[in-house]
């Protein structure tokens, strides 16, 4: 008898728990529609990931990545996104407190963050490594020949630890300059407060392209990280983590398959399988998401692949002129590979 009492208390407490997910699951999504956009935070100030152009409209990578949740959710991009541009010391706590529902901000997940933060990271939508810039007029050419140099870094970031081990490591001197907003940082780089500005490589791009005379700045050869860059999103919520992920992991499959934002509608009358799973043809996944079947159709339609994401805002045709390098496709030498979608 005590053990079925046993297994009684057992079971209810099982589906209470189960019952308190279900309530928590989706309760983003419904916030969302109810009010009829997506609250994004973004770097705010760095050309080529997120940035405001002189009209106020919002561009980049990292601009891109949300556009695509956004048709994902609402199936257009009429207003459905409110931008809020945060610092690295800033960002985490907006999110967690609810003032965001997404971060898109060329966040690295660490496990760290992962587990002490509340917080989970979805897909990488940009693959990085911390790197250097210097003035070409300093005659430097290699990380080797900094020590003791004045470093302008972001305070409270995976950016500030990498480059404290690596002038640990390398038994060299450094002096640091940190200022918490990205713009003020870089202006302080420009202006000569420090000798070398550390951080992200796509980072120091998208600055040097911004300064007064990019040609007088160069990144050296050295990466000294690993910054896997994803959205990110508050722990708890079950489906608003994959709905953020698939439509990341969407732009990747479309790429793949070999569908651009030009030729969608002639793949929608393709005999292939896994196109026409992919594309809502033959239905599944939008309701396993709880969206529209064409969820995935309307991504690759409004904001396309992330070959053509990736041009567009950071490519060799852009002023960052970026190599896709480790944000190629994995059948290309690169890392970006999507799971099937079915």
């Amino acid at each position: 008898m005590k053990m079925w009492k046993s297994l009684f208390i057992g079971c209810t407490l099982v589906m209470a728990t189960a019952s308190l997910c279900a309530a928590e699951n989706g309760d983003t999504l419904k916030s969302i529609k109810d009010r009829g956009y997506i609250q994004v935070g973004v770097n705010g100030d760095l050309f080529g990931f997120g940035k405001a152009d002189q009209k106020g409209i919002w561009k980049g990578l990292d601009v891109d990545t949300a556009s695509a949740v956004a048709v994902a959710v609402f199936g257009d991009l009429n207003e459905r996104l409110r931008f809020t541009p945060l610092t690295a010391k800033t960002r985490f706590t907006a999110l967690q407190s609810k003032e965001i529902d997404l971060l898109t901000r060329n966040a690295t997940q660490t496990l760290g963050r992962d587990t002490s933060l509340g917080l989970d990271f979805v897909q990488v939508n940009y693959y990085d490594g911390q790197g250097f810039m210097v003035p070409k007029a300093l005659g430097v050419k290699s990380a080797s020949e900094l020590s003791g140099a004045t470093v302008c870094v972001l305070p409270g970031t995976t950016t500030e630890q990498n480059a404290a081990d690596f002038f640990r490591s390398n038994k060299m001197e450094w002096k640091t300059v940190t200022i918490e907003n990205t713009a003020e940082l870089s202006q302080a780089f420009w202006a000569g407060r420090c000798d070398v500005l550390t951080s992200d490589a796509s980072q120091l791009a998208g600055l040097r392209a911004s300064a007064p005379k990019p040609a007088d700045y160069m990144i050296l050869p050295e990466i000294i990280s690993k910054e896997p860059l994803a959205p990110a999103v508050r722990h708890g919520d079950n489906q608003w983590k994959d709905i953020v992920n698939y439509s990341v992991l969407a732009m990747i499959n479309a790429e793949e398959l070999g569908i651009t934002s030009a030729n969608v509608d002639e793949m929608l009358k393709s005999e292939n399988p896994k196109i026409q799973r992919f594309l809502g043809v033959s239905p599944g996944n939008g309701a396993a998401l709880g969206l529209d079947e064409k969820f995935a159709y309307n991504i690759i339609k409004q904001v396309g692949n992330y070959g053509e994401v990736f041009e567009r805002n950071v490519g060799v045709k852009t002023p960052l002129g970026i190599e896709r390098g480790l944000n190629a496709l994995w059948t290309d030498g690169g890392l970006m590979y999507s799971p099937p979608f079915k």
